[in-house]
């Protein structure tokens, strides 16, 4: 039975800051950011929006049929708004699924979409005529005027995972490697994280080679037979120390056209910024609308989480994927509204967070159809517009 990815869509809030307002205001170098990082423009976030919003709007991208056969919503994310209730609970109400599904949360940093999509097929396999759910959905949060301010960003990626998929037939071969390393972590108390970010960068590299070249191992395959191999993306320029570690100097054709297919992963991810656990699945749109490859040829995707876990697995892409991948996003997304670093800053402030009080925001100045209203006696209230 071939099991995968079978739709995939994806949603950011409808504000976002360019990377030159922010060097100008933070007075440093555009080119620190632009070409260092990597990163043109950044998404931000409303006091209106939350995981639960993005991953309901992203969903809600998602064709009617194959939402009311869902029997199961895995929302993969470290940007949880509940330490008990997940946070998929609240997003079945907003999209109207049926009750008899069941709903769960997944965390392991950035890595854990990418657990939720193997569970989701062992599900399949258990079930065939079911479809599952997957929703990676985060805010990349580091703090204003902090070194790593330029990788935040925001947004969720749905996918629908079943049998007989139309964008990619994951194959089975997988290696996963974890060790308990603290490149990044965020505490239960603080709404910021904590990264040592040269060593995450090591760690990073360390693990897709290992990955990999297990992989390779496994199942005697070389570069060759590969179209592209994708990356997660905390920052643009983080794929390029992936993809450089291994190919070195390499400049044959195959190494090249690669290099050509990463350039076409980072394209989305240049306009919206780290997307968490849904960087890597933004990536995969961004190949698939902007890259060059053809459907049976093979793509190679690396998760990574902090913390640290990594895997490299790979799939087949089909005939009918240009159909099930969603809007061209970079045309969506010229239509956000953009921001000064001063609204910015408040917006970055007026974040609900772990406030105890009660707020009702002004919903009217957010075009989003679902909204996070405010929070009345310890509630987080949401609404469809």
């Amino acid at each position: 039975m071939e099991i995968g990815i079978d739709q995939i869509t994806f949603a950011t809030t409808p504000f976002y800051i360019t990377m030159d307002d922010l060097a100008d205001a933070r007075q440093v170098d555009p080119n620190k950011y632009k070409i260092g990082i990597g990163q043109e423009r950044q998404a931000v976030v409303p006091p209106t929006q939350d995981i639960v919003t993005l991953g309901a709007q992203a969903a809600s991208k998602l064709s009617p049929k194959s939402l009311r056969n869902v029997s199961t919503l895995i929302v993969a994310t470290e940007s949880g708004v509940d330490n008990s209730k997940a946070s998929g609970i609240y997003i079945k109400r907003l999209l109207g699924l049926n009750d008899y599904i069941r709903v769960v949360e997944t965390k392991e940093a950035c890595y854990s979409a990418t657990a939720a999509l193997q569970f989701a097929r062992g599900i399949v396999a258990l079930n065939p005529s079911e479809n599952v759910l997957v929703i990676a959905a985060d805010i990349a949060r580091y703090g204003l005027n902090t070194p790593a301010e330029v990788t935040q960003g925001a947004g969720a990626v749905a996918m629908i995972i079943s049998q007989n998929p139309r964008v990619l037939t994951i194959e089975n071969t997988s290696v996963a490697y974890t060790k308990d390393i603290m490149d990044f972590w965020r505490p239960l108390y603080s709404m910021e994280a904590y990264v040592d970010g040269k060593y995450s960068n090591q760690v990073y590299v360390d693990f897709f080679l290992k990955t990999y070249h297990r992989y390779v191992q496994l199942t005697g395959r070389s570069l060759a037979d590969f179209a592209a191999l994708i990356f997660h993306l905390p920052y643009t320029k983080m794929g390029k120390k992936g993809l450089d570690g291994l190919l070195q100097d390499d400049a044959s054709p195959v190494a090249e056209r690669l290099r050509n297919n990463l350039a076409a992963e980072q394209k989305v991810s240049r306009q919206v910024g780290n997307l968490y656990t849904g960087s890597l699945y933004l990536g995969l749109i961004s190949l698939l609308q902007n890259g060059d490859v053809t459907p049976g040829e093979r793509i190679g995707l690396f998760s990574y989480g902090s913390g640290a876990e990594g895997e490299f697995y790979s799939g087949i892409l089909q005939p009918d994927y240009r159909n099930q991948i969603g809007d061209d996003l970079l045309q969506t997304l010229q239509k956000r509204h953009q921001l000064s670093i001063g609204e910015y800053e408040k917006m970055f402030n007026d974040q609900l967070g772990m406030r105890k009080e009660d707020i009702i925001y002004d919903i009217d100045t957010d075009p989003s159809e679902f909204v996070l209203v405010g929070q009345q006696g310890n509630q987080r209230i949401y609404q469809e517009k």
